[in-house]
C-alpha cells in the first residue's frame, strides 16, 4: 500500500519498540520518517534498517531545545510535516505509600510535558489533512497495582487529545489517541520481565500480548486519509484488556 506516499512523519521514542514498528510501516506506505530519540546507537541501527526514507536526529522530548532542533531540520529539509507520532514514553512500579517525587517527575515530564511540546512545536508546520497520533495505554482506563503515576499520565493524554480536537477545529488538523495493551518492548520487557509479559498476556481475552508490528498497523491508519473522519478519538490494539 502507498496510502502515506509523499507524506513527511515524524515518529518521537522512534528507534526501538513502536515507534520503530511504525517507521517500518510508514515507509513501506511511502513515507519520510524523522526518528527521534536519546539513544544514538539505537537510532543509528534504526535508519540503517529503513534506508534512504528516514532520518535520526537525537534528542529528548524533555529538552526544548533539542524539540526546537528536530523541527529546525523538518522545515529546512521538507518544509512541513503531515504526521507527528508522539510516541515517547516511560514508566516504571511504584505503589501508593512509596511514590517518589523524582518517580512522578520522570513519568510526567516524558509521558505528559514531553508530548505536549511534540505537538505544539510541530504545529507550524502542519496544515490541513495532517494527521497527530498520542500514545495512550490500555493502563489509561483500567487499574493496574502500582502503576498509578504512569496510568494517570496516559489518562491525561486521553483529555488532551478530547481538548485539541476542539483547539484544532478550524485547521482541518486530525488528533487521535493509539492506547496499546500489553506490548512486546523493551520497554514492557524490562518493567515486567518474561514471567510478568506473558501473565499479563494471558489475562487479555485474545490470551497474548501484542506485536510491535500489530500496533503499528493501527498507527498507519491513524496517520493515513483512511481515518479522515476521525479526530479526538482512541482506538484501543490492546487484545481486549481495556474492554471487558
Amino acid at each position: 500500500m502507498t496510502r502515506l506516499q509523499g507524506k513527511t512523519a515524524v515518529i518521537t521514542g522512534g528507534g526501538t519498540g513502536i515507534g520503530l514498528a511504525a517507521a517500518k510501516r510508514f515507509v513501506e506506505e511511502g513515507a519520510f520518517v524523522y526518528l527521534f530519540g536519546r539513544r544514538q546507537e539505537a537510532l543509528d541501527g534504526a535508519v540503517a534498517e529503513l534506508g534512504s526514507s528516514a532520518r535520526a536526529v537525537k534528542g529528548s522530548v524533555t529538552d526544548q531545545s533539542d524539540l526546537d532542533r528536530l523541527y529546525a531540520a523538518v522545515k529546512a529539509e521538507r518544509g512541513g510535516l503531515d504526521i507527528v507520532f508522539a510516541n515517547a514514553g516511560t514508566g516504571s512500579f511504584s505503589p501508593l505509600g512509596e511514590i517518589t517525587p523524582a518517580h512522578y517527575d520522570e513519568i510526567f515530564d516524558i509521558n505528559v510535558k514531553g508530548l505536549i511540546f511534540t505537538v505544539q512545536k510541530a504545529l507550524p508546520l502542519m496544515s490541513a489533512g495532517a494527521s497527530i497520533i498520542l500514545t495512550g495505554s490500555s493502563a489509561g482506563t483500567v487499574g493496574t497495582p502500582q502503576f498509578s503515576v504512569y496510568s494517570a499520565s496516559k489518562a491525561a493524554i486521553r483529555n488532551l487529545a478530547r481538548t485539541w480536537a476542539l483547539d484544532l477545529r478550524s485547521t482541518g488538523i486530525r488528533v487521535n489517541v493509539l492506547s496499546p495493551g500489553p506490548t512486546k518492548t523493551e520497554l514492557a520487557l524490562a518493567a515486567l520481565g518474561e514471567e510478568g509479559m506473558a501473565a499479563m498476556g494471558g489475562s487479555t481475552p485474545m490470551g497474548r500480548v501484542g506485536e510491535t508490528s500489530e500496533i503499528a498497523a493501527v498507527a498507519a491508519f491513524l496517520a493515513s486519509s483512511d481515518s479522515s473522519y476521525m479526530t479526538g478519538g482512541e482506538i484501543f490494539a490492546d487484545g481486549g484488556q481495556a474492554q471487558v
